[in-house]
């Protein structure tokens, strides 16, 4: 069990104080590329919605993706005529390349996004958002596909995201079950580390996003919505499909290499007791356990099989021998990636050699026990060879798994608790993606942020760019103290 956090964790999740700031806590983005008559009926029923039923101050960004009709004109005149809505201009299409432009820009702890046809029910977008001013969830995310869901769409496009997220499940262990609903949200300081990871610019954004997020450790909260099919959409759905489909196998391939480094988006643990250390246990010897005796168990039959096929053409001995070395290199293989999550080729060579040498110690058991049952009886039989080995082999299994975890991979396990960073309850600095690199690696590492003994209040700033700029530096925390400021309602207005 981790009790601390590696040296390029995420800071603690916290609450959103209330109290004054001029910034906006929520700040939602509507991405749109030639939506000049739907533009203004969205924004106007937004910003009623959100003026009547949000308690907190609140941004509408409308995002342009390089429109050529009249778009950037209605947008240009909703942000003149309603204070709180702003719009940027990009040159460029891509649904993503709009989301990460605005949204590292942004100041707003709270980060939100919905399509410009509203097809989701708008009394959802409180709940969306209230996990992560809580400091409860990193991310958010709006379902169709939840049982409590009420969607109205036609046949073709449910099978089309039904297959689409099973295809999630399959390849990339998903486990959330909406990815492209466009209606998401995101804490500003997790977006600041998770979005330079983010590859793409189109359609599987909010994929790539999700996955690296929930790969990563990062709670992703679901609101169940209501959701009604817009006949008119824009979205080709053979390009998006194929497109989504290519963006699958490439973040497949990068997990499988481990080229993304996750471990800068972990979270520190000890809120939940279950993280608590406990005395004379080792931290993660439980999962590691488990893990091992699986692989050991299919190991030992691989083995087996092995010895099997061997034994047909040589001695006991040879076939022995030949058996465990395969075996050995590929057990040594898959506990390096499955039970003590070592990913990437760094370091392969040596732990190989290094579970070479504990093969050794095993071919000695094994061999050992083959040569006593030689001197027991002249011709054993096959059944009680097995049985001999498979014994000889649980005694092997047992010290492996010492030997694994106090010698071959015990360098993994320092690493990852080691806490480098420093820093003070005034003026936590954190790093963001255009600020210089650090020596250890291409991303920068978090500090993990003080915990206050008595609760007292602290005053954080935020580092101010353009869109389309990177940072020039550090960046402080975006957590500020928030005022409601105006009373909670309903939306009689809302007539779904």
């Amino acid at each position: 069990m981790r009790t601390d956090s590696s040296p390029g964790t995420l800071p603690a999740r916290e609450h959103l104080p209330a109290g004054d700031a001029g910034t906006p806590v929520l700040d939602v983005v509507i991405p749109v590329y030639n939506e000049e008559k739907d533009l203004q009926p969205c924004v106007l029923r937004l910003h009623d919605h959100l003026k009547r039923t949000f308690p907190y101050a609140f941004r509408i960004t409308i995002a342009d993706n390089a429109s050529t009709d009249t778009t950037p004109l209605v947008a240009s005149r909703l942000e003149a005529e309603i204070p709180e809505v702003t719009s940027f201009r990009l040159e460029q299409k891509g649904r993503g390349r709009a989301l990460r432009t605005v949204w590292s820009a942004s100041d707003a702890p709270i980060l939100a996004y919905m399509d410009v046809d509203l097809s989701t029910d708008l009394n959802a977008l409180l709940p969306l958002v209230a996990p992560l001013i809580s400091g409860h969830s990193d991310l958010a995310i709006g379902s169709r596909l939840a049982r409590s869901s009420r969607v109205v769409r036609g046949p073709k496009r449910e099978l089309i995201s039904r297959a689409y997220n099973l295809i999630l499940r399959g390849s990339l262990q998903a486990r959330f079950s909406d990815a492209q609903c466009g209606f998401k949200a995101i804490r500003r300081d997790v977006a600041q580390v998770l979005l330079p990871l983010v590859e793409d610019t189109g359609w599987f954004f909010d994929t790539e996003m999700l996955v690296v997020a929930e790969r990563a450790g990062l709670r992703i909260h679901e609101v169940p919505v209501d959701w009604v099919d817009d006949p008119n959409s824009t979205v080709h759905i053979v390009k998006t499909a194929t497109d989504d489909l290519k963006g699958v196998w490439r973040v497949g391939k990068a997990l499988a290499s481990g080229s993304l480094p996750l471990d800068r988006l972990t979270r520190p643990f000890g809120d939940d007791p279950r993280d608590r250390e406990i005395e004379d246990v080792p931290k993660g010897l439980a999962r590691q356990l488990v893990g091992f005796c699986v692989i050991g168990g299919l190991s030992t039959l691989f083995y087996l099989l092995l010895y099997s096929g061997f034994r047909v053409f040589t001695g006991s001995q040879v076939a022995n021998a030949l058996a465990l070395l395969v075996s050995a290199i590929a057990n040594t293989a898959a506990n390096r990636r499955l039970t003590f999550g070592v990913r990437g080729s760094g370091g392969a060579v040596k732990h190989q050699a290094q579970g070479l040498v504990v093969f050794g110690i095993g071919l000695a058991l094994t061999s050992g026990s083959l040569a006593a049952l030689g001197a027991a009886t002249s011709d054993p039989a096959h059944s009680t060879e097995l049985a001999v080995l498979i014994a000889a082999n649980l005694a092997a299994t047992v010290l492996r798994f010492l030997l694994f975890r106090a010698w071959v991979f015990s360098d993994r396990r320092e690493s990852t608790s080691t806490v480098v960073a420093s820093h003070t309850p005034s003026s936590p600095a954190y790093t963001t993606a255009g600020a210089p690199q650090q020596p250890g690696g291409p991303y920068a590492p978090l500090p993990q942020r003080p915990v206050a003994q008595h609760a007292p209040h602290y005053s954080y700033d935020t580092t101010r760019f353009r869109a389309g700029e990177a940072a020039d530096g550090t960046w402080r925390d975006a957590t500020m103290r928030l005022q409601p400021v105006r009373p909670y309602d309903t939306d009689t207005g809302d007539s779904r």
